[in-house]
């Protein structure tokens, strides 16, 4: 792919410069009359070369020397939320660092290639290359060029190979020296005495499942930290998504005497959404409350419409996991999303719990555009909110 070589100066000016040779090579071809198939005329009185900024997968913006929008192809378009024609580009993308290169160029810098981080809805990385396409007699034809590319996912899987190695060296720490002290125990002092082979297995078998668990929790959080950015595309039905997730998690359920209360509409909004992720999440907020609700109490599941979403217009769709549980002391509540934040670690270590699991909730949510909220009162128990944007044809909204 062309743009894919963009993080080496020589391949971006070489992308570059195809693109203006594409940009004067159309603007030439408008003096000759071509009766089948005539011109586009666009906004600002400016031929743009459609057909070449089109075919890029790369957000490309042409510019005036005022910074003016003479032309901008769909990926700028729908990622970047880019404007009608004309307009300053300050309108629709105000990162100083873009604005600043952008100047810079207009001023007579030739090329300018940085790293830039734009921080909503979700952060993503690109690599920002500005270029002057050449001294042009009209003003509103435009003289330079903007190329964005996304540099997300490869910087999202560094950290996520960093934070893998850092995070499973430390948390596989304490069961593998847990597994080495019981079996240079049962070669040595317990060697033949049964009784104590028996509970050493069965506490090696335990640990050996804990990293088995913390292992998946791992991978599932890097594979979902590596395409946060990415809004997913598909529809996704949570009525049935619930209903599945309670079906799984019933015998669990009745086993601490807890029963389910669904409180779900039959005409609950669809959500734009991947299906797998989300019962994901509210697989792991059940899971969660038959974890720490008291045994015997009712554990609450509603989902509502919601006219318009905190933060916007739109609206969308709320779904509420209650538990009767000892409830978290509030100075917890802001870091319980955090990665192997634990309010009691003996406690959760006991229960099966790896650390994770509202961690990898957060990111989903995130992806999804949504929200996460979490009340909780010592001695009442907690509710686990989350908010998601609803779609009526299940075609989420283009820009991400």
């Amino acid at each position: 792919m062309a743009l894919a070589g963009f993080a080496r100066p020589l391949g971006a000016a070489a992308v570059v410069a195809t693109l203006a040779l594409g940009v004067f090579w159309f603007l030439h071809r408008r003096a000759i009359p071509e009766p089948s198939e005539p011109p586009v005329v666009l906004p600002a009185r400016t031929v743009v070369p459609r057909e070449v900024l089109e075919g890029f997968p790369d957000p490309v913006i042409l510019l005036t020397a005022q910074r003016s929008i003479v032309a901008a192809n769909r990926p700028a378009r729908d990622v970047l939320g880019v404007g009608r024609l004309g307009g300053d580009l300050a309108l629709s993308l105000r990162h100083p660092d873009v604005l600043a290169a952008v100047d810079t160029v207009s001023s007579g810098v030739p090329l300018i290639s940085e790293e830039i981080t734009l921080p909503v809805p979700v952060p993503r990385t690109f690599t920002l290359h500005v270029a002057s396409l050449s001294d042009a007699d009209d003003p509103d034809d435009p003289q330079v060029i903007l190329v964005l590319h996304d540099e997300t996912r490869a910087k999202k899987a560094e950290q996520s190979r960093a934070d893998f190695v850092a995070n499973a060296s430390h948390e596989l720490r304490s069961p593998l020296s847990a597994l080495i002290g019981f079996i240079e125990t049962l070669r040595g002092p317990a060697s033949n005495d049964a009784d104590a082979r028996e509970r050493f297995l069965a506490i090696m078998h335990d640990e050996a499942l804990r990293m088995a668990r913390l292992v998946e929790d791992l991978m599932s959080l890097s594979r979902v930290e590596i395409n946060e950015h990415v809004r997913p595309r598909g529809r996704a039905d949570l009525e049935r998504i619930l209903t599945g997730v309670t079906d799984a998690l019933l015998v669990r359920a009745e086993g601490r005497g807890m029963t389910f209360d669904i409180r779900c509409p039959s005409d609950l909004p669809a959500v734009a959404g991947d299906p797998d992720q989300l019962t994901q999440v509210f697989h792991n907020l059940v899971d969660n409350a038959i974890k720490y609700g008291r045994a015997d109490t009712p554990l609450q599941i509603e989902a509502k419409p919601v006219g318009k979403l905190p933060g916007g217009d739109a609206g969308g769709v709320s779904v509420s996991v209650a538990d009767r549980g000892d409830g978290i002391a509030a100075i917890h509540l802001p870091r319980l999303t955090e990665r192997f934040y634990r309010i009691d670690e003996g406690r959760s270590r006991r229960l099966g719990g790896t650390g994770l699991g509202l961690a990898i909730v957060k990111h989903i949510v995130s992806r999804h555009r949504g929200q996460i909220k979490i009340n909780s009162q010592e001695g009442l128990g907690t509710t686990v909110t989350i908010l998601l944007p609803a779609t009526a044809d299940g075609t989420p909204d283009a820009r991400d």
